[in-house]
Order: structure tokens, then C-alpha cells, then sequence
């Protein structure tokens, strides 16, 4: 049976400033571990030592980008099914049907407010963790 709430969140951002603050929520806020990577490539090599309950991936980063960054993770057979959220600022009905095809399982709109980040992983984990 799934937990209530996600314990480790691996968080994919390229801009300093947002994981800066990103981090402080998760972790002071909403009590959560949090792995920080820069760039896609990072989260592909660092992910398996951390084990994520979600990751969270920004879309748009230099070089592989968040996309990208989620078909590489789907290959890794112990991410197959790891619950994926996009955090990014296009956010149009469209958009975010398509990264819900692509398997995530929500979308955070960017900026995000850092005192309510906790409370919206906690509801995107319980709408990626209902039976199908």
C-alpha cells in the first residue's frame, strides 16, 4: 500500500535560485529528503543511490531537458513507475495534456509558491498513487 505522502523527492532544476528555494520548502516546510540535481544528466547518474519516492523535473533545461530527462528515467527498470511531476511556467491546457502523456502524473505551475509547494506534492501524490 502506497504511503500517504512521498518521503524522498528527487527535484531536476537548472536555475540555482528556484532549487535554492525549492529545497527550503520541501525540506523545512514539508519535512521531506530532497535530492538536488542540475541538469538531466545528473538526475540520470544519481538517481538510483537516492531511490525517489517522486521526482519532480523541470521542463525546460540546456541539454536534455525535462522530456527527455523522463524517457531516460523510464528506462532505468526501478523508475519505470516512479511518480513524475513537471514543474514549468507553460502551463496552457494543451501543454499539460502533453506531459501527462508522456506519464507525468501532474503539473506545478511555475513560479510556485514555496509555502504551499508541500501541500501540492502531497495532492499530486495521492492523484498518482489512486488505483487505476
Amino acid at each position: 500500500m502506497p504511503q500517504n505522502a512521498p518521503q524522498r523527492i528527487l527535484y531536476v532544476e537548472d536555475d540555482d535560485d528556484i532549487r535554492e528555494i525549492a529545497q527550503l520548502a520541501l525540506e523545512l516546510v514539508g519535512g521531506f529528503t530532497v535530492l538536488l540535481c542540475a541538469s538531466g544528466e545528473q538526475a540520470i547518474a544519481e538517481a538510483a543511490d537516492f531511490a525517489p519516492d517522486l521526482i519532480l523535473l523541470d521542463v525546460m533545461m540546456p541539454g536534455m531537458d525535462g522530456p527527455s530527462t523522463l524517457s531516460a528515467l523510464r528506462q532505468i527498470p526501478e523508475f519505470a513507475h516512479t511518480p513524475v511531476a513537471f514543474m514549468t511556467a507553460k502551463i496552457q491546457p494543451q501543454e499539460i495534456a502533453a506531459y501527462k502523456a508522456m506519464g507525468a502524473i501532474d503539473v506545478i505551475a511555475k513560479p510556485f509558491d514555496p509555502i504551499q509547494l508541500p501541500e501540492q506534492i502531497r495532492v499530486i501524490w495521492q492523484l498518482g498513487c489512486q488505483p487505476v
